[in-house]
């Protein structure tokens, strides 16, 4: 497995975990936007949750279908052991070097 995390990997992945149970392409797309401020594409959303499972970060399931869809299903998305393992020794590095600098005033 690839156990890099690029930084928009890395914004997705956390809206996964926000939505949680509900993790499918227009719910991480409304999560990030709501959430970071910025718009981004459907398409571009879907990219990022292919690689993540890709790459072991995520799982994906088939949802049930609704009238709504036209019948269609979703793929839900859940973050896996080894993603949720990942991004919390990001937060941990990222902390220790926060911890490192030194404080500025301005």
């Amino acid at each position: 497995m690839n156990d890099r995390l690029g930084h928009l990997e890395e914004m997705i992945l956390f809206m996964v975990m926000l939505v949680h149970e509900e993790a499918y392409g227009i719910t991480v797309r409304d999560a990030f936007t709501e959430q970071y401020g910025q718009d981004i594409s459907l398409s571009a959303v879907h990219t990022v949750l292919r690689r993540l499972e890709e790459k072991g970060f995520t799982a994906s399931r088939m949802g049930g279908s609704s009238q709504e869809r036209g019948g269609r299903r979703k793929r839900l998305y859940q973050v896996t052991r080894y993603g949720y393992k990942m991004i919390t020794q990001i937060q941990d590095e990222r902390t220790r070097i926060w911890e490192l600098l030194p404080k500025l005033n301005f």
